[in-house]
């Protein structure tokens, strides 16, 4: 399982993030493991906190291999920044088999 990962906006198109889950890929196979597996926070388009120039990276996780089993979920709480407390998420899983 891959842990959750942010890209500084300068950095982001430049090949970097292709190149962290290639990376994590590679330990992962070191490691003997036959699957990558990371999650992903399942929000609406109209979330007041998703920015106007926002570019979803379903694309770039397809292109690497990954599957979305959108029927793999798991609630996660934590407080997000426009909120008074901590409340529920839902996660979904990307998975992809990785090649010895």
């Amino acid at each position: 399982y891959y842990g959750e990962s942010v890209l500084d906006r300068a950095y982001r198109g430049r090949g970097v993030g292709r190149r962290f889950f290639a990376e994590r890929e590679a330990h992962a196979r070191r490691l003997g493991l036959s699957v990558g597996a990371f999650c992903a926070v399942e929000r609406p388009d109209d979330h007041p906190l998703r920015p106007a120039d926002h570019v979803p990276l379903d694309g770039m996780w397809r292109a690497l291999g990954y599957t979305h089993h959108p029927d793999v979920r798991m609630t996660y709480t934590w407080k997000d920044l426009d909120e008074d407390a901590a409340s529920p998420k839902t996660l979904s899983f990307w998975f992809k088999r990785l090649a010895g």
